[in-house]
């Protein structure tokens, strides 16, 4: 195309090199970037990969993949090439995928900060995105019948509001015991030969199975050094949601069938009992189940019974009260909220009111829509005090002089001579904001008017629009 300027490296990892459209003939060649509408499917045996490269079902991968943006994967080719490539290549990428010859680039391993520790997310090429939404797309509807009532990560309608409510509602039934399970790394430890046993008792196409078995084995790119995958699926892509409810619904149809109470999202999952001696013996029986017949792990050390008092699920924990399930936050999503305060009202992170104000409004708003079914009222007052004496902390520093300190003050109502005494103070700025110097002149207040959200405030606003 004129004028067009496309970040691809010149290694071995060139997207448009998989495309290899010899010996191969009768593939459909037809992909529009239009508006059209996805049809339902419902094929499951040959076939099923001309459905995945429909023209329909290719250009709505294509705007999803183009509004989720995300990152550059190995081939350094990014979202907004990506139209230009599609329109170039297309004949020979869909001729490529349909004769068995398409291969998948090696995610990009990056880590992101996880609670004690970190977790490793794989980053697709912006081509392999769309291929794997598109094959999303058509297998969804068709294991969304399979999939389970009690599973609710990564599900078209489902949420995990609704994964706590259902809690809720089992512990005001009088089950209040919780096999608390963790599964060890699960997306690095999925067993591929299983997975594939169970796709293909749905999937009946080969050449759709063949697909995603390649995705599997594509491999990872770590510091520019290439790392094979025989176990697990990599975090990140389109497809590793699916895949993970594809293998973890053996898990639920077990439970299913053994009667049990649980509540699973995604691969953290919660079993509730109405006695510790029937959670202990759920818990034993289904480690083996898992080791065994599903080939995970099960982290021994992070897995136990507790009351429902001490169970984490979500972020939040559980109390009744008057016989109802009762939501409330746990302790660690909490000390988790107030680190981020912490680090969006640093004294030295070099940012201006305006940008610091934005960012804590973006994450104040997120994280109460999350925890607003938890009773927090007391919790959200106590938060915003100490909110606010680190907003008085950070505008006491940006005043700097002497001079300039004495004047604010004096602007702010206190009297020239007082204002001078609190100007020349030795005491730290964490002291100084809890003053009763600061406390009358930044009051709450003219913090807000200001432009500063609180914790109370927008959780108040979340409570009346529900």
């Amino acid at each position: 195309m004129k004028g067009r300027k496309q970040k691809i490296s010149q290694d071995s990892y060139r997207q448009k090199d998989r495309a290899e459209p010899e010996d191969y003939v009768g593939a459909q060649t037809c992909m529009w970037i239009t508006e059209n509408n996805l049809t339902s499917i419902e094929q499951t045996g040959y076939g099923l990969l001309e459905q995945i490269l429909s023209p329909a079902n290719l250009n709505a991968a294509y705007k999803r993949v183009k509004q989720n943006k995300g990152a550059a994967g190995v081939d350094e080719m990014e979202v907004e090439s990506l139209k230009d490539y599609l329109i170039e290549q297309k004949d020979a990428l869909i001729t490529s995928i349909q004769a068995g010859k398409y291969r998948p680039n090696p995610v990009r391993r990056v880590e992101i900060p996880k609670e004690n520790g970190k977790r490793q997310l794989g980053i697709p090429t912006v081509v392999d995105r769309v291929i794997q939404q598109a094959i999303t797309q058509v297998l969804s509807p068709l294991y969304e019948r399979q999939f389970s009532a009690h599973s609710y990560g990564f599900r078209p309608k489902r949420n995990a509001h609704q994964a706590l409510q259902q809690c809720q509602r089992l512990i005001t039934e009088g089950y209040v015991y919780a096999v608390d399970m963790d599964l060890e790394k699960f997306f690095d430890t999925v067993n591929q030969s299983k997975l594939i046993e169970v796709l293909s008792r749905t999937i009946k196409d080969g050449r759709v199975i063949s697909l995603i078995h390649r995705y599997l084995k594509a491999g990872v790119i770590v510091a520019n050094k290439f790392e094979q995958t025989a176990v697990g699926v990599p975090q990140g892509g389109p497809l590793s949601p699916l895949l993970s409810n594809i293998m973890l619904n053996e898990l639920d149809k077990e439970l299913e069938k053994r009667g049990h109470r649980f509540v699973r999202y995604a691969d953290d999952l919660q079993i509730l009992c109405k006695s510790k001696r029937s959670a202990e013996r759920a818990m034993e029986s289904l480690v083996r189940y898992i080791e065994n017949k599903l080939l995970l792990k099960v982290n021994r050390d992070k897995s136990a019974v507790v009351d429902i008092k001490k169970a984490k699920f979500l972020g939040y924990s559980f109390y009744k009260m008057k016989g109802e399930g009762r939501l409330r936050i746990h302790p660690k999503s909490v000390e988790k909220m107030r680190n981020k305060i912490r680090e969006l009202t640093s004294r030295s992170n070099g940012w201006g009111n305006a940008r610091r104000k934005e960012a804590l409004k973006q994450y104040i708003r997120g994280w109460v829509q999350y925890f607003k079914l938890a009773d927090m009222k007391r919790l959200l007052s106590d938060t915003d005090e100490w909110y606010r004496r680190r907003l008085r902390m950070v505008i006491w520093k940006q005043w700097k002089r002497i001079s300039t300190k004495q004047a604010n003050l004096v602007k702010l109502g206190i009297p020239e001579y007082k204002a001078w005494q609190h100007a020349n103070t030795r005491k730290g700025y964490w002291h100084t904001a809890n003053s009763w110097i600061l406390s009358t002149t930044a009051t709450n207040t003219r913090l807000r008017d200001a432009g500063f959200l609180f914790f109370t405030d927008c959780y108040l606003n979340a409570r009346l629009l529900n």
